[in-house]
């Protein structure tokens, strides 16, 4: 969901991307012969340990380096997420020493610390539109060394950038040509800065190339970068390009320089040839016939729309929700109160409890409110013989019901005209949806996605079948959840889930797409039906998203590619 925003999915989950970006001054030298070459580790607290999420890169010899890697974090609102950055002198590899001097120094805050520009504020964004918000942070500390004693003068600067509605990305390919030679025995080496100019006039490291050894007319590697990174969604934000020869004492020598802006570059979709005469101010200064210290080219730009969940929504998805209920023997006979299908008239079974928080979340995403109805593993009248597909308002021309409190009524009266079987099989129920929605998915447009809720109190009898049934499912525009019901040993289940491993079938063939969550309605006897809703679907809108990306389709109503900004 956008931050801040009341969304079908509640308030409780405001997830966004941050970025952050990693600088340092006057950090400790703990080298004889050169200066350190450091390197900063982005560490996480969970559940009380620190992990390492990322690292940057190494900068050889350089006490004030500014690090081209951007860390990349989802933002929880309603969660404390600390940080800790580590700063290490690297000796030879990218690996992490055990002695005490490769420790530079660290600090620890907060990501809500980083996060808002005033503090207490808060992002805002209606559902009414699509728009990305940017919030930009800069916290300034000093690093520490053990038993907090300051490491000298160091400190480590960092940017913070929140970007919610993850609208795209660039991907950049230049060249040069004609580079001025700055060493005396062998061609320069070269490599390309972008910084983005900030509004307040300062300088943000955007993108380091690699460096390309003893060339003056080098190609550099294809490159990928945010569209809010490059230049905060204006195309017209002034860029600053630097060319250098690496030096490995970290001395690099400067080629040249060249201002462009992403509207420029954008001429080279029209088929213009885009280059950049790569100017020393100096020689441009002294000599009077300087032209340039070389060209830099533009080769090529491949422009990429990333939609979110809310895209698709927003533009005319429609969710079709089907729930599937487990009428096997092992429920125990509905007219007991010990049944797990038991109608007690002062407060609903697990199976209700689990199909009213899950259907009452998905009935915001249907514009009829109608939703199918199946059950599984009963004798049903008129002859009583035992079905694993049926629709539980016994009309198998239209299994579908009004509402939630539809479905609600349809499952109270069914139960006295089945008699529960066995055993539990699903397979059949899968591979009936997942032919419908196969018959979605021939549609190329972004206008239905299928939700399949199982409710069952047992392992599943048709393991092989169901895995073959979830493969075939998994390309098509299907997602599977399975709230497991009562005591039963679950452990089986997980393999379904696919969290521990890529599912397979019988014969090896891996999914698609990872289309299953499966959750124990025990785990959430105590909580709110709205803790259950959200883990059940904590998965579903990253799975529409896997869906309409991997079939290349864009939401119905394609919202402003950048939002704010001419095309």
């Amino acid at each position: 969901c956008l931050a801040g925003s009341e969304t079908p999915f509640g308030p409780a989950t405001c997830v966004t991307k941050v970025e952050l970006r990693v600088s340092c001054k006057a950090l400790l030298d703990r080298d004889t012969l050169n200066k350190s070459d450091p390197c900063v580790i982005l560490m996480v607290q969970t559940n009380g340990q620190w992990t390492e999420l990322d690292r940057t890169e190494v900068i050889k010899s350089n006490l004030h380096p500014v690090f081209a890697k951007v860390f990349s974090l989802d933002y929880y609102f309603e969660e404390v997420q600390k940080l800790r950055f580590e700063v290490y002198d690297i000796h030879g590899t990218h690996s992490i020493g055990t002695r005490d001097d490769d420790f530079l120094g660290g600090v620890e805050c907060t990501l809500g610390q980083l996060r808002f520009t005033t503090e207490g504020s808060r992002p805002t964004c209606c559902l009414s539109c699509s728009t990305q918000i940017v919030a930009q942070k800069k916290m300034v500390k000093p690093l520490l060394l053990k038993y907090g004693k300051y490491a000298g003068k160091s400190t480590i600067t960092v940017h913070a950038e929140e970007i919610s509605g993850n609208n795209g990305y660039v991907e950049l390919s230049f060249c040069a040509k004609k580079l001025d030679d700055k060493d005396l025995f062998s061609k320069s080496d070269p490599f390309l800065e972008i910084y983005r100019i900030n509004d307040d006039e300062t300088e943000q490291l955007v993108h380091r190339t690699e460096v390309i050894k003893n060339n003056l007319n080098p190609v550099w590697e294809p490159f990928k970068v945010s569209l809010i990174s490059l230049c905060s969604c204006d195309e017209d934000r002034k860029l600053k390009c630097l060319v250098w020869d690496y030096d490995s004492r970290g001395k690099h020598d400067f080629i040249g320089e060249f201002f462009a802006t992403f509207r420029e570059m954008q001429k080279i979709s029209s088929g213009n040839k885009v280059t950049w005469d790569c100017v020393n101010p100096k020689y441009k200064q002294k000599k009077r016939n300087y032209k340039n210290s070389g060209v830099v080219i533009l080769n090529d730009l491949k422009l990429h729309r990333v939609y979110s969940f809310l895209d698709y929504i927003m533009g005319g998805c429609q969710i079709h929700f089907t729930v599937a209920i487990d009428f096997t023997a092992s429920n125990g006979d509905p007219r007991n109160s010990c049944s797990l299908h038991y109608i007690n008239p002062y407060q609903p079974n697990e199976y209700l409890k689990a199909l009213i928080a899950v259907g009452e979340i998905c009935q915001d995403y249907d514009s009829d409110k109608r939703f199918s109805a199946l059950g599984f593993g009963a004798r049903i009248p008129p002859n009583y013989e035992v079905s694993h597909d049926f629709a539980i308002n016994f009309n198998p021309e239209d299994d579908e019901c009004e509402g939630i409190q539809g479905v609600v009524e349809a499952y109270q009266n069914c139960l006295p005209k089945i008699q529960l079987y066995g055993p539990t099989n699903v397979a059949p129920i899968i591979t009936r949806i997942a032919k419908l929605a196969a018959g979605d998915g021939n549609i190329k447009d972004a206008s239905r996605y299928h939700i399949l809720l199982i409710l069952t109190d047992g392992v599943v009898t048709d393991m092989a079948d169901t895995r073959e049934a979830i493969v075939r499912a998994s390309y098509q525009p299907l997602s599977i959840i399975i709230v497991g019901v009562g005591n039963a040993d679950f452990t089986d289940m997980q393999i379904l889930d696919g969290d521990d491993g890529v599912l397979r079938s019988p014969k090896g063939e891996p999914v698609l797409r990872d289309i299953v969550q499966f959750v124990p309605f025990r785990d959430f006897k105590t909580a709110s039906p709205a803790a259950l809703a959200k883990c059940v679907l904590a998965e579903v809108p990253k799975q529409v998203v896997e869906y309409y990306s991997h079939k290349a389709i864009s939401p119905i109503v394609d919202p402003a590619f950048l939002p704010g900004c001419a095309n």
